[in-house]
């Protein structure tokens, strides 16, 4: 019996001692996480056709707020849970970085990219985004992709409720009452086309700040060319002749489908207006009003 004893000691202390079975994958982890922090610490300017790039430089606040976020992705310490289990870290090898799956399109009622820049590089204004485009067809990136920018503030779209996490949001240097400039539009395009490309962006999911929070926004303007955007296959657009909606059709929940907040419905009409029929941007139902909503509705 006693020798039983030692030899279950001894194939204890052979177990405690043994490999750890998960060291290859969490070599695998540890080789893929330190290729995806590249990925998001990259601050290379990227080529946009017909467009030119800038390259900025990168402060002391930014990549002090990236480190904090590096480390915070990486960080695989034990968590003592409520119950007082303790988790455990085990490393799995699939995974990658979240993808964005909208775009935001605002205008900065500002008056400058350099007043906007500043804007965002302050961090009392807690407000920022991924682009920033200029009248003259100037594009500045100020976030990487795959980073979480803070441009929609409280917003939804549909069941979404935190736009920040899930979209890329693009600002135009415009102040709210002048067009938009030909080489801001086209650049705009440009980088349309490539993030719809690189993320498989629907193209439904192309909208503007005004449309996930119709209460308080009013951005990009009515100026803005939502029907440019949509024949280029970025956003939709009604039909060119209305089909009549049926009887039976109901507005409020058309405006749902689509992805409004109809909460408050006044608003979510004057903002979908503000999209979708920008000669008459008011809070008016009229016939013309539901058969555009329809026509959006069929193409969800």
């Amino acid at each position: 019996m006693k020798n039983f004893f030692y030899c279950l000691i001894f194939a204890n202390l052979i177990i405690s001692c043994s490999t750890n079975p998960y060291k290859k994958s969490e070599k695998v982890y540890d080789e893929k996480l330190k290729s995806l922090q590249e990925t998001i610490s990259s601050k290379e300017p990227v080529t946009l056709p017909v467009v030119n790039s800038f390259k900025i430089t990168i402060d002391t606040l930014y990549s002090a707020r990236l480190l904090t976020i590096k480390d915070s992705i990486s960080k695989m310490s034990l968590t003592i849970l409520k119950n007082g289990v303790n988790t455990e870290w085990i490393g799995t090898v699939n995974f990658n970085l979240r993808k964005p799956n909208f775009v935001i399109i605002h205008h900065t009622a500002q008056d400058s990219v350099q007043q906007t820049i500043k804007t965002f590089t302050q961090p009392h204004s807690q407000v920022s985004s991924h682009y920033v485009i200029g009248e003259d067809g100037r594009v500045v990136q100020m976030l990487n992709d795959y980073l979480r920018a803070w441009h929609a503030g409280n917003g939804s779209w549909g069941k979404n409720t935190d736009i920040n996490s899930t979209s890329i949001g693009i600002e135009l240097d415009n102040n709210g009452i002048e067009p938009f400039s030909e080489l801001q539009i086209n650049s705009l395009l440009a980088l349309l086309t490539k993030l719809k490309k690189d993320y498989n962006i629907p193209t439904q999911n192309i909208i503007g700040h005004s449309d996930i929070a119709p209460t308080r926004k009013v951005d990009p303007s009515v100026l803005f060319p939502w029907q440019t955007l949509a024949e280029k296959g970025f956003g939709v657009w009604p039909d060119e002749i209305l089909e009549t909606a049926p009887i039976t059709f109901n507005v409020e929940q058309g405006l749902r489908v689509i992805g409004y907040d109809t909460k408050n419905l006044v608003a979510a009409i004057a903002a979908f207006k503000l999209h979708f029929i920008q000669n008459e941007v008011n809070s008016i139902l009229d016939e013309n009003t539901i058969n555009t909503i329809y026509s959006i509705y069929k193409k969800q």
